[in-house]
């Protein structure tokens, strides 16, 4: 009696990791691949296995290319990153524009907090609800790094959303 009790948890003890292990493996995504493209701060091209994936970081958004600080981001990324051989974790998701949706890592270091660390990046609170994001970016605030330093830095959604409008209005 003891052993048939001792199978049947030890069935659902399997049943239970094997779910928590095909849930990890189903819901994120970690690739080594090489950075051959940086679109602008958040935006990469990484080649894994001779096929291209177009990554959109994730919990962030950087300033647009022809906003301020928008160069800097991009630059900052690159210098990161560019030809290099990283990881990037995803969370197994796509963005509207298929675009792979996750974190890159160079020598242990994540380019996302990074980014956002050094006053280059929003935390993207719409898409991301990290506590760790939302104290890099108050962080980076008091400090006054980077965007910081502006008077009044505009948010990259609201920067896009104002071209959007500017575009309609013509």
């Amino acid at each position: 009696l003891r052993f048939t009790h001792w199978l049947k948890n030890m069935r659902k003890l399997l049943f239970l990791l094997f779910c928590v292990c095909f849930y990890a493996f189903v819901f994120s995504q970690k690739i080594t691949a090489k950075v051959v493209g940086v679109k602008d701060g958040d935006t990469f091209v990484v080649l894994n296995e001779k096929k291209e994936i177009v990554v959109r970081l994730e919990h962030i958004d950087a300033p647009e290319k022809n906003q301020p600080f928008g160069n800097k981001a991009k630059q900052f990324a690159s210098d990161f990153c560019f030809g290099k051989t990283v990881v990037v974790i995803g969370n197994g998701k796509k963005d509207r524009n298929g675009r792979w949706i996750g974190e890159i890592f160079y020598n242990n270091q994540n380019l996302n907090k990074e980014l956002v660390r050094n006053g280059l990046a929003w935390h993207y609170k719409r898409y991301s609800k990290s506590a760790n994001y939302a104290d890099l970016e108050i962080a980076a605030r008091k400090k006054k790094v980077g965007l910081w330093r502006d008077k009044d830095p505009i948010a990259p959604w609201n920067w896009r959303k104002s071209k959007r409008k500017k575009v309609q209005n013509l």
